[in-house]
């Protein structure tokens, strides 16, 4: 069943978490405002590395106290994937996912602004050289699970191919700003940023990069703001919203689409889980084309988010309570 996403205004992109009375207040300072992410930056790349582990710790627990809609979201959504528990294991459940996070974006910002060495291993290098050999472009399918920029910054970084990586606008435009300068110095132009509102045309772009045999990197989990998804059953039948567009691209260029998950496994230690390509058939029936191609991507997702469940980052309610 093909459905409009959600509509959701520009100040409150789809992957955002929901806005409350702390947002309103706080504004800029609020936890998705330029502040907090230059304050975060600046502390994993000045802190030595004995003291980095009890900040994340301290300021974990702040916001495990502060984000009472964030901490609801993550509740209600980890239990269709566990399921249902006492209060003191929801707690537990709530902590667990906000320190993954807070590590997973410390050492994304280590990443970005420090040299300090990361140890990525793959799962399914046969599949990844097999796709780098083959000559053709292809797409990066990852979600919000870990950390799944250092994924898609591999093929720059390791290989030397360009990589179109395409995110959904940040709730602070100064924000947005900051990301792209890091993450365009660390790239040296292999690495190019897009975010879905600058360009009208994006769609076209990245078409004509995936013929040129490059890469686009996306996310495919979290329709964008006013895309078009397909509802999927997933975690025992809850309708889940996947984007058509990734999918759509797919097939245009005629190249697979790559489901990738990137999981923290330690200390600037992680493990890239590269599943099989998904080839996106070309028939006369484009939906169904669509559809079942999305609905391969959607298994490998739900597959992903059991193994790691605390990685998963969803900051806001899914499903209606039960």
């Amino acid at each position: 069943m093909t459905t409009a996403a959600p509509a959701a205004s520009p100040a409150s992109p789809p992957h955002a978490p929901e806005a409350g009375v702390l947002r309103r207040l706080l504004g800029p300072l609020y936890v998705t405002g330029v502040f907090w992410f230059r304050l975060h930056c600046w502390g994993v790349s000045a802190l030595p590395d004995w003291a980095v582990g009890p900040v994340i710790f301290l300021f974990t627990a702040f916001f495990f106290v502060c984000l009472r809609n964030i901490r609801n979201a993550v509740a209600a959504n980890l239990e269709a994937v566990l399921g249902p528990c006492s209060w003191w294991e929801r707690e537990r459940r709530i902590w667990r996912t906000l320190h993954n996070f807070a590590w997973c974006l410390s050492e994304r910002y280590e990443r970005l602004a420090t040299d300090r060495t990361f140890d990525i291993s793959v799962e399914g290098g046969e599949t990844w050289h097999q796709l780098l050999d083959s000559g053709r472009g292809f797409i990066l399918l990852s979600a919000h699970l870990g950390n799944w920029e250092a994924g898609s910054m591999s093929p720059s970084n390791r290989e030397g191919r360009r990589v179109h990586v395409v995110r959904e606008a940040e709730t602070d435009p100064k924000a947005q700003a900051f990301i792209r300068e890091l993450i365009d110095r660390q790239a040296k132009g292999l690495y190019i940023t897009h975010f879905a509102v600058d360009d009208a045309h994006l769609g076209m772009a990245m078409l004509e990069a995936l013929r040129d045999a490059e890469i686009v990197a996306l996310q495919g989990d979290r329709p964008r703001t006013g895309g078009r998804a397909i509802e999927i059953p997933l975690f025992g039948g809850r309708p889940f919203p996947l984007p058509v567009g990734p999918a759509a691209l797919a097939r245009a260029a005629e190249v697979p689409l790559v489901p990738v998950f990137i999981v923290r496994e330690g200390r600037r230690r992680y493990r890239s889980f590269l599943r099989p390509p998904i080839e996106v058939a070309v028939s006369g029936d484009r939906k169904a084309d669509l559809s079942a191609a999305i609905g391969r991507f959607g298994a490998e997702l739900e597959a992903a988010i059991r193994r790691d469940p605390h990685q998963w980052f969803c900051f806001r309610k899914i499903w209606p309570e039960r």
